[in-house]
């Protein structure tokens, strides 16, 4: 089933597929039916041969013409022929739409105007304004170079509003004609110049607002391709917001007006104290987490040192030989028990199967074999006695600092920890610790 629409949502409708896409027209007729009531509002319908269109001119919503110096309500007469430029507007209550003039000028201005737009047409097909050749604008330049009126008033705004920006750059300012028939070369001269010294980062194409004869400068050829052809990035200030140049299409960078320059060249300088806090903040952490990581690997490496040490390899070793020293000790007593219960065990079955003489005969045999067992049970302990003395000996002899109490010393290599035994492990000019009994001596080798 087809959608009913009220009238208030098709107007609607009608009014949002109107309002985007004629968000901004220029229009060309004659004035008729002109009124100026007393709010201040100028109405008329600008008609041609065939077809007419309401307009609305609404007071002071027209910077550009009051730039210009014009007053549309005094000059305006029924049969003029003007150029308007604005928006379509749909008006629901009446379900008509009318043009909401921003800009109007005599017949005479709008031969520039075809005149910017066969310019435009042919510099866009030959590809001057192709976002692919644009120059990326650094960031946070420290050489601005300035092309503009010095005494005009685009140079003061531009400054003015610099002062809350950035940390400090230098501004170069190449002065230039911005008006009249000679600017075109003398603004080309300047972007030329600028390109030559190679002085700054990043070049500035400024003008105040004013009407379109006056920003016809902008509108040239030859400022276009100096433009084009610069080796630095250019932005545009021209004007005010509502005009577009030729200059701004070719620019690299087109700003509303020169006030707005400065808020692409460089951030806020509150903005920048806030980054420059948070990266402190970012800063101390990281530097606390390499802290803790050293701390870490520092104790992790001490332990290691610890374990390594020639005192705890002794610790070590002597617990090792005091635990073999009691096992010794546990297998002679166990040795022996068992031994001596093999005796008595033979000794008990032999009585019970014996007479008393061959009994007195086995018990002297007995005696002696016990007098054996016993002997050879004590070689055995002397044995593992003297076995572990030696190795007792053995591992004292392995006590570095053993030689240092008995009168020797001990001498290292600083530049490798390691100990020196032969002449061959330094050279001349290695530092050298001599430890002895009381403290260690520095010392340097010589050459000979």
């Amino acid at each position: 089933m087809a959608h009913i629409f009220n009238v208030s949502e098709l107007t609607a409708s009608i009014r949002e597929v109107v309002e985007m896409h004629f968000a901004f027209v220029w229009v060309r007729g004659q004035v008729t039916n002109l009124s100026r009531p007393g709010s201040g509002h100028i109405y008329f319908t600008l008609k041609d041969e065939q077809a007419g269109l309401q307009v609305v001119w609404f007071k002071n919503v027209h910077p550009a013409s009051r730039k210009q110096g014009t007053d549309p309500a005094a000059t305006l007469e029924n049969g003029q022929d003007i150029i308007c430029a604005g928006r379509i507007g749909v008006y629901p209550p009446r379900g008509t739409y009318q043009l909401i003039a921003e800009l109007v000028q005599e017949q005479g201005l709008g031969d520039l105007f075809l005149a910017f737009e066969a310019l435009k047409s042919r510099l866009q097909q030959e590809g001057l304004f192709e976002a692919e050749r644009k120059m990326k604008i650094p960031f946070n330049p420290e050489r601005v170079g300035i092309i503009t009126a010095p005494t005009g008033a685009a140079l003061q705004d531009f400054m003015r509003v610099a002062e809350d920006t950035g940390l400090g750059s230098k501004i170069i300012v190449y002065p230039s004609l911005v008006q009249g028939d000679k600017a075109p070369a003398d603004i080309a001269r300047a972007i030329n110049r600028a390109c030559r010294e190679d002085r700054v980062q990043v070049l500035v194409l400024m003008r105040g607002g004013g009407s379109l004869e006056d920003l016809w400068a902008f509108n040239s050829e030859e400022v276009a391709r100096a433009i084009a052809g610069s080796h630095i990035p250019v932005i545009t200030g021209v004007g005010h917001e509502v005009d577009t140049t030729i200059a701004d299409l070719a620019a690299d960078l087109r700003a509303a007006t020169p006030s707005h320059v400065p808020q692409h060249l460089w951030p806020r300088r509150k903005d920048l104290w806030v980054r420059l806090d948070e990266q402190e903040m970012l800063l101390m952490h990281a530097y606390k987490r390499f802290l803790k990581t050293r701390e870490e690997q520092l104790h992790s490496l001490s332990r290691g040192l610890g374990w390594l040490s020639p005192v705890r390899q002794l610790q070590r070793r002597q617990e090792q030989l005091d635990s073999m020293e009691q096992a010794l000790k546990r297998e002679g007593r166990d040795l022996l028990d068992v031994n001596m219960r093999m005796v008595q065990d033979l000794e008990s079955r032999l009585r019970g199967k014996f007479s008393q003489d061959y009994w007195e005969v086995r018990h002297q045999q007995l005696d002696y074999l016990q007098q054996t067992l016993k002997s050879r049970a004590v070689n055995f302990l002397d044995d593992r006695e003297n076995k572990m003395f030696f190795v007792a000996e053995k591992l004292e002899s392995l006590d570095p600092y053993a030689p240092i109490r008995r009168g020797y010393s001990l001498v290292t290599v600083d530049r490798s920890g390691k100990f020196l035994r032969s002449v061959k492990d330094v050279s001349p000019g290695d530092d050298l610790e001599i430890t002895v009994i009381d403290g260690q001596i520095k010392s340097r080798v010589r050459e000979d």
